[in-house]
C-alpha cells in the first residue's frame, strides 16, 4: 500500500505517548496552535499530571513564543482512544529498546493509516524498532531536548522514512515555535547528543574515579566556556535514571564497559534522580 501524507492536519489531534518530564513538555509545545493534544500513559495519574503541567505553563509559553490561547487537552490511559484520528504521534517513553519495539508495533496497528509515528528517543535510531511495523515509511526519530527552554528538534530517517514526512515536519514544526534540524545520515546520538556523549562520559568518569567533584567540573565548564549550562546540572535536569539508560546503550553499541554505572546506580538507589526528585548530583532543588 502506498503511503499518503496526513490531510487536514490543522483540524486533527496530536498524541504524545508518555506523560513524564519530557513527554509533557513536548505536548505543551504541540498545543501552542490550539490543536487537541492527548497525553497517553499507562498510568492515568501520570497523564493527568502532564495535563496539569501544560495547563499551568501554557499561558506563559503562548505569551513568550506565540500561539493560540485556546487549548484542548486530554489525558488518556486507553491507547485506542488516545490515537483516534491523530495525524502525529510522538513516543516519549523510557530508553528501553524492547518497550519501544512493542509500542511501535501497537502504534502501527492502532493509529490512523496516514499518521506520522515519531520517536523522541535520545539514543536509539528508529531503525532499531521497526521490525514489527508494517508501514516503516511513516516512522522516524523526532528528538526533542528540553522545551520550551530549548526548542531544537532533530529529525532523522529510519532508513525507510518517506522523505515527504521529513519535508512536512521541517515546514510544520516552526509553527509550534520549534526549531527543526535535519540529521542527514543515521547517527547514534543524532547531532548534538553524539557530541554531548563524549563530554558526559568523561565528566562522569572524572567524578567516578575521584579526580573531581561535580561542582568542580561544572565550575570549570562555566568559566572556560562562559556557559550557564554545565554537565552535571544538565544531567540532573535530564534525570539520572535516563542518563544511565543512555550510557548503557552507548557502551553496549561500542562494546565497552560502562565504568560510570556503579556511581549512577548508587544515586538512583537512594532515589536521587535529579531535579524531578529534588536531589541528584546537587541537593539545592526546591
Amino acid at each position: 500500500m502506498t503511503y499518503t501524507l496526513p490531510a487536514n492536519i490543522t483540524e486533527r489531534p496530536i498524541t504524545v505517548i508518555g506523560g513524564g518530564t519530557l513527554g509533557r513538555r513536548i505536548a505543551l509545545m504541540l498545543s501552542l496552535q490550539g490543536a487537541e493534544v492527548r497525553v497517553y500513559d499507562t498510568s492515568l495519574a501520570v497523564a493527568k499530571a502532564a495535563i496539569e503541567y501544560i495547563a499551568t505553563q501554557r499561558h506563559r509559553a503562548v505569551e513568550e513564543l506565540g500561539g493560540n490561547q485556546a487549548v484542548r487537552l486530554a489525558a488518556r490511559d486507553n491507547l485506542v482512544d488516545a490515537l483516534r484520528d491523530s495525524w502525529l504521534v510522538v513516543e516519549s517513553v523510557p530508553e528501553k529498546l524492547g518497550l519501544k519495539q512493542a509500542i511501535f508495533a501497537d502504534l502501527d496497528q492502532l493509529a490512523a493509516p496516514d499518521a506520522v509515528l515519531a520517536s523522541n528517543s535520545s539514543s536509539f535510531a528508529s531503525s532499531e524498532f521497526i521490525g514489527g511495523v508494517n508501514s516503516p515509511e511513516r516512522v522516524l526519530n523526532m528528538h526533542f531536548y528540553m522545551p520550551p527552554a530549548v526548542r531544537s528538534v532533530e529529525l532523522m530517517s529510519s532508513g525507510h522514512t518517506d522523505p515527504r514526512i521529513i519535508g512536512l515536519l521541517m515546514a510544520e514544526l516552526p509553527r509550534y515555535a520549534l526549531i527543526p534540524h535535519l540529521v542527514r545520515k543515521q547517527s547514534t546520538g543524532f547531532i548534538f547528543n553524539r557530541i554531548w556523549a563524549a563530554i558526559k562520559r568523561e565528566s562522569l568518569l572524572v567524578v567516578a574515579e575521584g579526580v573531581a567533584e561535580p561542582q568542580d567540573v561544572d565550575a570549570l565548564f562555566a568559566d572556560i566556556f562562559k556557559s550557564e549550562t554545565t554537565p552535571f546540572r544538565f544531567m540532573d535536569e535530564v534525570g539520572l535514571d535516563v542518563v544511565l539508560d543512555i550510557e548503557n546503550h552507548y557502551c553496549e553499541l561500542a562494546g565497552v564497559e560502562n565504568k560510570s554505572a556503579p556511581m549512577l546506580q548508587e544515586y538512583i538507589a537512594k532515589g536521587w534522580l535529579g531535579v524531578k526528585s529534588s536531589r541528584g548530583f546537587y541537593n539545592d532543588y526546591a
